[in-house]
This record gives structure tokens, C-alpha cells and sequence, in this order.
């Protein structure tokens, strides 16, 4: 089933644009963020195909992510999107989201690098920090209250999956290695093999080679404004390395 992110948009536009107003876009919360997205990812997981517990997609993300409970005190639930579109994605308030045709093409190792770099921007907050800061470059800009091609690109720019405000500005290049390392961190204390950061990007960079590419660009274009795929797998192969961990 195709995912229909624009459905639940309109009362969280409306709420953040009435703060932005008032004067306190600066002062949103983490817990004022995480109460309006939940809001918007409980109405996108009635309008999509959420995989049931005894579907082979849920049994295999439950195993893999045994013992991922929390990141930075925001507590983490796992579900998956039957669709054949392509994607994942975590959310401020520790919803994280898993397309199935995204678990037919990684191996375990290169899902859970996907997760642990999605979950490190939830983790670290980067979610709001990228949306206040474009909500305010917006405000510079006197477009708040348009439908312009400016507002609509901020709204459009994050996940493809979740197009909320909330979700809004890709990340910056600090942002991405943050991501990593803190998802190199959190699969190591989970108990995973954090090498498998690397493998993910082993994965990506092959896909942005193949033949079939432009199936999975909309994708790899979501994971990384700044996909430099080579240094981040050596980044991560010389973490894993030190760390005692097999990078074969």
C-alpha cells in the first residue's frame, strides 16, 4: 500500500505557524514536538499496511532490534509498512517506521546500520534543530502563511515518508556524522556489531552504482543530503577496527 504523508500535515502546519507567530518557534519543546508528531504517525499507521505480529517482515525487525528500547530517554517502538515503496525512518517521539521492500533488499547487518543512523538523529534531537532553524529562515523570508514554492519544499524535504514540518530540513553534513557515530554507539551497547554502520554504506553506494539506481534514489537522497559513501565506510572500518571488530 502507497504511504499518503500528506493526509495528517494540516493541524501540525497550522499549530507551528501559530507558535512561529506568537514568537516561540524558539521555545518548542522536545516533548511539544514529540506530542504532535505522535499525533501524525498514529494517522499514518491507520492509513498504511502495518505488518501484524505474526507477519515474517515484524518477527524478523522484533529480533533484530531486541534490547533497543531507548535512545537519550526517548523510548523506541518498531513497526513495518507493507509497501513497495523504499524507505525507514524515526521520529522525535522514538517511532521508528520500516518499509518492507526496504527489508527485501538489505541483509540483517545493513538494516540495522539503517536504523541505528535514523535512530541517532532522533537521539540527538536533530529533528527539531533542523526545523526551527528552517522555520526561522522562513520567517526571515516572510513566507509563513504561503503555499510557495519555499514553504513547500521545507515541508517536503525530510523522509518522503513523514512530510511534516516537525520533519522538515535535511540534515547538515555535522548532522549525518553525528548520526553515524551515534548509531555506531547505540548498536555497540545494544549488543550489535556496530561495523554494521558500514556495511550499510557498503549497500548504499552499490545501489547508487547499479543498473537499477533510480529505483532507490529518492531513498539514499532521504538517508543523506551529503552522501560521501567512501569516507564513511572508512570511518567506520577504522571505529570497528579499533574496537575489535571484524570489518570482512
Amino acid at each position: 500500500m502507497a504511504m499518503q504523508p500528506m493526509q495528517a500535515r494540516t493541524d501540525w502546519t497550522r499549530l507551528l505557524m501559530g507558535a512561529l507567530k506568537a514568537g516561540a518557534a524558539a521555545t518548542v519543546t522536545d516533548e511539544d514536538l514529540a506530542a504532535a508528531v505522535k499525533d501524525e504517525v498514529r494517522e499514518m499507521d491507520a492509513q498504511n499496511h502495518v505488518c501484524s505480529a505474526s507477519s515474517p517482515y515484524t518477527k524478523r525487525l522484533k529480533r533484530l532490534t531486541r534490547g533497543m528500547t531507548s535512545a537519550n530517554g526517548i523510548k523506541l517502538n518498531f513497526k513495518v509498512y507493507k509497501t513497495s515503496d523504499i524507505n525507514a525512518f524515526a521520529c522525535p517521539d522514538g517511532s521508528v517506521r520500516v518499509f518492507s521492500a526496504l527489508m527485501d533488499i538489505l541483509n540483517d547487518n545493513e538494516l540495522l546500520g539503517v536504523i541505528g543512523h535514523e535512530i541517532g538523529h532522533v537521539a540527538l534531537r536533530h529533528s527539531k534543530k533542523a526545523w526551527r532553524s528552517a522555520m526561522m529562515r522562513s520567517a526571515a523570508s516572510d513566507v509563513i502563511g504561503s503555499r510557495s514554492e519555499t514553504w513547500a519544499a521545507l515541508s517536503d524535504s525530510y523522509v518522503g515518508a513523514l512530510n511534516s514540518l516537525a520533519l522538515s530540513a535535511k540534515h547538515s553534513r555535522t548532522h549525518e556524522t553525528e548520526a553515524d557515530d551515534y548509531g555506531y554507539n547505540f548498536l555497540k551497547k545494544a549488543g550489535k556489531n556496530p561495523w554494521a554502520m558500514g556495511l550499510a554504506f557498503i549497500k548504499m553506494k552499490q545501489l547508487s552504482e547499479g543498473k537499477n539506481k533510480s529505483r532507490y534514489d529518492k531513498w539514499l537522497q532521504a538517508f543523506s543530503s551529503h552522501p560521501d559513501f567512501d569516507k564513511r565506510i572508512e570511518r567506520m572500518r577504522q571505529r570497528a577496527k579499533s574496537d575489535g571488530y571484524s570489518t570482512k
